[in-house]
C-alpha cells in the first residue's frame, strides 16, 4: 500500500535579511518500509539525502530555481467516530511499523517520528511558537553588536501547555494508541505517570472506546487526578514517585491482561514525542538551540533525534530539578543511574531514572543536561505568569530557569563573529498545576526576585520594641505580611526575644536599604533563607 511521506527542508535566509523559507516536499513510498539488510540501507540513504537537502539548501532565498512551498490542505472538522477510523491502521501498516521496532535498528530514527508525524497531524493541532520580546531583551542584553550585519538573539517559546489535557505527552499517545490492534484494545489499557501522561492516555483511550487503568503517585496533584478521572478512566494512587507507580501498573497489567503503556521508555512513544521537533522546523526552520526539560526522557530524546537528523548544529540542552538528577548524573557517570525519590514542585520530571531506550538516545544526540533547584524554578513559573500571562507547571518552566539562572552561560556571552546561538526555544512542556499549591510557589518566586523577604530582629523583652521595629519598616515603604515572636527555641539570652518579620519588598536594592537602616538604629539581624 501506499504511505505519503514529507521531507522537510530549510534555506537559511541571506545576510541582510531575517525572512525564512521552508520547504516542504510529499512524495509517495509504493511500498511499506520492511527489515531487510537493503531496505535498511535505504533507510540510511534516505536519511543521508535528508542532510544533502539540508546542506544544498543554503543558496541564496531569491534564486529563481528555488522550489515554492505547497500549500498544506486545510485541517476540516471531525467528529470523535470519524477520527477512531482516521487513526486505527490496517494489519499491513501495523505490522510494518512493529518490525521496525523490533529489528534492531536504531531505537527511534527521523523516519519513524516522521511516520507518527503523519499518522497524529490531523488529530492534534500545533502548538504556537511565539518570540518573548521582552525576556530576549532582559536576558541577552549584554550581546555584541559591534557587527552591522550582527542579529539580536531572541527568545522563542513552544506552548505545550495549550495541548487540551495541557502537556506535551498527547503526541506519544496518539501515536501509541494508533498501534493497538483490535484484540488489544479489547483488553484495555494500563498506565503510570505523575498526571501528564496519564491525562493523555484517558483521554484518547475514551476517543477510542478503550478502557483505562491509571496508577498515579500519592503525591500527584489533585488538578491532575481530576483531570484524570474527568476522561473516565479508573485512578489507581500509590507510592510517592512514578517508580512506584509503574510497580503498580505492571502488576495490573498482568492480572488484567491489560496493554501496558509507558510514559517514557516505549520506541512509539518517543517517536510520537518527536514530532515536536518537525512541528519547530516547521514554525521556524532557523532556531539553532533548543532547550527541552527531562524526566524520564521520552520527550527529549524523540526531539533530539529529530532536530539532530535534520540539522546536525543544532544545540539541544536537557534541564532538570536538581532533587532528582537522573539524567545530569547518567550523562556524568556514563552510564545510567538512578536517584532516591526527592519531593520537588517540578513533579512531573521527578523520575528516579531514565529508561535504557531514552538514555542511550539522549546520550548520543544531546549536547548537555543542567540542574536547577526550587526556588529558580518557582521564580520561572513566576516570571511566565508575569511576562507571558502563561500558566506553566514546575516542570514545564524548568528550561526557562536555566537560562533566567544562567546554567548555560554560552547563551548568555555570545559575539558577534559567532552565528550560533541567536534563535533558542525554550520548550514549556506541560501546565497542569495544582492551584492549592500556586501561592506557595509565588511565593518562592517572590523571595529569588527579591520581591519577599524575611528578617529575624533580635530586640530587648520589654514593651514598645516592636512598635519601634515595625515603625522602621514602615518608614522604609514595606507591607508587612507577617509578625512572629520567638523566646524558647533558640539560641536568645535571657530578657531578649526574636522578631521575625516578612515584609513584601522592591527587589534586592530595597532589602539592602532596610539592613542599612536597621544597623543604623542599633539592631543586630539575620535573614532567613
Amino acid at each position: 500500500m501506499q504511505q505519503l511521506r514529507r521531507f522537510i527542508t530549510y534555506s537559511p535566509p541571506p545576510p541582510t535579511s531575517t525572512a525564512a523559507t521552508l520547504h516542504c516536499r510529499f512524495v509517495v513510498r509504493s511500498q511499506p518500509h520492511t527489515t531487510t539488510n537493503n531496505n535498511n540501507k535505504n533507510k540510511n540513504n534516505h536519511l543521508y539525502h535528508n542532510h544533502a537537502l539540508i546542506q544544498q539548501s543554503t543558496t541564496n532565498t531569491n534564486n529563481t530555481n528555488t522550489p515554492k512551498t505547497p500549500t498544506p490542505t486545510p485541517t476540516t472538522t471531525t467528529t470523535i467516530e470519524e477520527e477512531q477510523q482516521n487513526i486505527v491502521l490496517t494489519d499491513t501498516e501495523r505490522e510494518t511499523i512493529l518490525d521496525k521496532v523490533e529489528s534492531g535498528e536504531d531505537l527511534v530514527t527521523l523516519e519513524d517520528i516522521e511516520d507518527a508525524f503523519t499518522r497524529i497531524r490531523p488529530l492534534l493541532p500545533p502548538t504556537p511558537l511565539l518570540v518573548s520580546q521582552s525576556l530576549s531583551a532582559e536576558l541577552f542584553k549584554n550581546y555584541e553588536t559591534n557587527h552591522k550585519q550582527s542579529i539580536q538573539p531572541l527568545l522563542y517559546l513552544k506552548y505545550e501547555n495549550k495541548h487540551l489535557t495541557g502537556s506535551f505527552k498527547e503526541r506519544g499517545a496518539i501515536n501509541k494508541m494508533t498501534l493497538l490492534s483490535p484484540e488489544e484494545r479489547k483488553r484495555g489499557v494500563v498506565c503510570c505517570s505523575a498526571g501528564n501522561h496519564a491525562q493523555a492516555v484517558a483521554y484518547h483511550a475514551m476517543r477510542l472506546g478503550v478502557s483505562a487503568t491509571i496508577c498515579m503517585p500519592e503525591t500527584t496533584p489533585l488538578a491532575k487526578v481530576q483531570g484524570t478521572k474527568r476522561f473516565g478512566a479508573h485512578v489507581v494512587l500509590s507510592g510517592e514517585g512514578v517508580d512506584d507507580a509503574y510497580a503498580v501498573a505492571t502488576q495490573i497489567a498482568q492480572q488484567e491482561n491489560r496493554v501496558f503503556v509507558h510514559p517514557f521508555n516505549d520506541t512509539a512513544v518517543i517517536a510520537g514525542q518527536g514530532t515536536l521537533g518537525l512541528e519547530l522546523m516547521e514554525q521556524n526552520p532557523y532556531l539553532d538551540t533548543v532547550i527541552c526539560p527531562i524526566g524520564g526522557g521520552g520527550l527529549i530524546a524523540g526531539l533530539a533525534v529529530a532536530l539532530k537528523t535534520m540539522n546536525p548544529r543544532i544545540k539541544v540542552y536537557g534541564v532538570e530539578a536538581t532533587n532528582m538528577p537522573s539524567a545530569y548524573l547518567s550523562r556524568r557517570n556514563k552510564y545510567l543511574t538512578s536517584v532516591p525519590f526527592n519531593p520537588t514542585i517540578a513533579d512531573g520530571i521527578a523520575v528516579r531514572a531514565l529508561g535504557d531506550k531514552t538514555y542511550d538516545l539522549i546520550d548520543k544526540y544531546v549536547d548537555d543536561v543542567v540542574t536547577v533547584s526550587e526556588n529558580e524554578i518557582a521564580h520561572s513559573v513566576l516570571t511566565l505568569l508575569e511576562r507571558e500571562k502563561t500558566l506553566s507547571e514546575g516542570a514545564g518552566s524548568a528550561g526557562l530557569a536555566a537560562l533566567l539562572f544562567r546554567k548555560l552561560p554560552h547563551l548568555h556571552h555570545q559575539s558577534s563573529k559567532n552565528p550560533q546561538n541567536r534563535r533558542i526555544c525554550v520548550v514549556l512542556s506541560g501546565g497542569n498545576i495544582d492551584i492549592s499549591i500556586l501561592r506557595e510557589i509565588i511565593d518562592r518566586g517572590l523571595v529569588t526576585s527579591g520581591r519577599l523577604a524575611r528578617m529575624r530582629v533580635t530586640v530587648p523583652d520589654v514593651p514598645g520594641q516592636l512598635a519601634s521595629v515595625l515603625s522602621i519598616f514602615h518608614e522604609m515603604r514595606c507591607n508587612i505580611r507577617e509578625v512572629e515572636h520567638e523566646r524558647n527555641f533558640r539560641d536568645i539570652p535571657l530578657g531578649f526575644t526574636t522578631l521575625c518579620v516578612t515584609v513584601s519588598t522592591k527587589g534586592f536594592d530595597h532589602i539592602e536599604q532596610i539592613q542599612e537602616t536597621l544597623i543604623s538604629r542599633g539592631y543586630k539581624y539575620e535573614m532567613s533563607s
